[in-house]
């Protein structure tokens, strides 16, 4: 068996390297022109987003036969590696039938201005970190920036398989059901799919605050460099900010303060201070829109649909918007001070108990909640699978499971507002469940079956 594998592996290599050898030759016989004739683009793909999905595709089965090849793949990490090759494999085929993207154009459209000289557009919602950093792929053009950004979101897929299955581990996940839980929560979840399908900075950040979390206490500079820069990317994750600080570690505390002023110069530096009044210009701006979006999950989006129905005055609408998320405040820190005192999920670290409500509020208190943006929840939802042990808690969890990541986006009153509710639904559950000492039956059994199959 690993002579066979060693041939493979060493036929992938030389047809890898006589692939490489003939497009050099054709470039360099015929030019540009002389690849044409090698290539054809079907009317519905994207000829970039073909040949990366095929590339990396290609590369992941030299990688996965140098692996097997050189018995890398033990019993230990049969499952991760098997789990990692299986989320990859499928998200490249489901990304390499898509052939029209969407935010990177706002993205673009930032950092061209920036290159420009001109204002931030409008439609630019971040701080100016990200906008600054792209105004250097300006010149590669709108494909090129796209399949740059294409390939950092898979890379940031990758990462964040990882990621999730190390964060459920620290949460005291055995190690197979940490993996197994990652993998069925990938292959089928909406917002992942929506945020890989628009491009959306969303697995960026989640990476950077997983890591966050992953790094404390053992490396305080490097955990608050991460949260710092997540934080510059979507502003939303400054929420988790709390559950750090509640840890009463001031050396975290020092070194993220010293982050973020550190990291917010460099667009100063590069545009000067107006650039963040131009931010907060388009912060403002948001929270006047005056219509609804029905893919935009949010208080503001959904009192506003109330307007034209029920003749309530815009101006009456803000305030209940306003309302509505100083009570999901509340709620917010109330249940997190409830799971912080009952230890509710660690026995050992205030930081873990603290996080999971936070990031309800991180998703739901922005003034738009796009259905991408439920990737935020992931820790919300998962950590949730230790603590339910009433049949009917299940029954109401599943539910709001299925309307977070498995309804499909659509544009129906009410029903799209299920991503509004499902959150509130398992802050609620986190209160209700916050004194369960025993663990969840499902992660008994889970942990039971596993261990016979493995």
């Amino acid at each position: 068996m690993k002579r066979s594998l060693k041939i493979a592996l060493h036929s992938w290599a030389v047809t890898t390297l006589l692939i490489l050898a003939s497009l050099v030759a054709i470039y360099l016989r015929n030019g540009m022109v002389g690849l044409n004739l090698f290539i054809q683009e079907w009317p519905l793909s994207n000829l970039a987003v073909t040949l990366a999905s095929t590339s990396l595709t290609w590369i992941l089965a030299g990688l996965l036969l140098y692996l097997l090849a050189n018995e890398r793949i033990n019993k230990d990490n049969l499952l991760l590696i098997a789990g990692f090759f299986l989320v990859m494999f499928v998200y490249l085929q489901i990304l390499r039938e898509r052939f029209r993207y969407g935010d990177y154009h706002y993205y673009l459209e930032a950092a061209t201005a920036l290159a420009n000289g001109q204002p931030l557009p409008d439609t630019y919602l971040y701080l100016p970190l990200w906008g600054t950093l792209l105004r250097f792929l300006v010149p590669l053009g709108d494909q090129g920036v796209m399949i740059t950004l294409w390939l950092v979101n898979v890379i940031a897929l990758a990462a964040f398989y990882f990621l999730l299955v190390r964060v459920l581990e620290r949460y005291n996940f055995s190690h197979h059901l940490a993996i197994v839980v990652t993998v069925l929560f990938l292959l089928i979840n909406t917002p992942l799919m929506r945020t890989l399908g628009f491009i959306q900075v969303n697995l960026m950040t989640m990476d950077l605050i997983l890591l966050s979390i992953l790094l404390f206490p053992k490396n305080t500079f490097l955990s608050a460099l991460a949260l710092a820069l997540a934080v510059h990317l979507k502003t939303s994750p400054a929420a988790i900010v709390l559950a750090f600080v509640l840890t009463f570690n001031w050396r975290w505390m020092f070194w993220f303060g010293v982050s973020f002023l550190a990291i917010g110069l460099f667009p100063v530096a590069m545009h000067g201070v107006d650039i963040y009044l131009q931010f907060l210009n388009n912060t403002v701006a948001l929270t006047q829109i005056p219509d609804t979006n029905f893919h935009d999950t949010s208080f503001d989006s959904f009192l506003r649909f109330l307007n034209p129905f029920f003749g309530i005055p815009i101006e009456i609408t803000r305030l209940m918007v306003l309302g509505a998320k100083v009570l999901l405040l509340i709620a917010t820190l109330y249940t997190m001070a409830q799971n912080v005192f009952a230890k509710s999920f660690s026995k050992d670290d205030r930081l873990l108990n603290a996080a999971p409500a936070l990031f309800v509020f991180m998703t739901l208190g922005s003034p738009i909640v796009w259905d991408h943006h439920g990737i935020f929840t992931t820790l919300a939802f998962l950590l949730m699978l230790k603590r339910i042990q009433s049949p009917t808690h299940w029954m109401i969890f599943l539910a709001a499971y299925f309307f977070e990541f498995m309804l499909p986006s659509f544009d129906f009153f009410p029903w799209s507002y299920g991503r509004l509710v499902a959150p509130m639904v398992v802050l609620w559950l986190m209160y209700a469940t916050r004194k369960n000492e025993e663990p969840s039956p499902f992660i008994t059994s889970a942990n039971q079956w596993l261990t016979k199959i493995g």
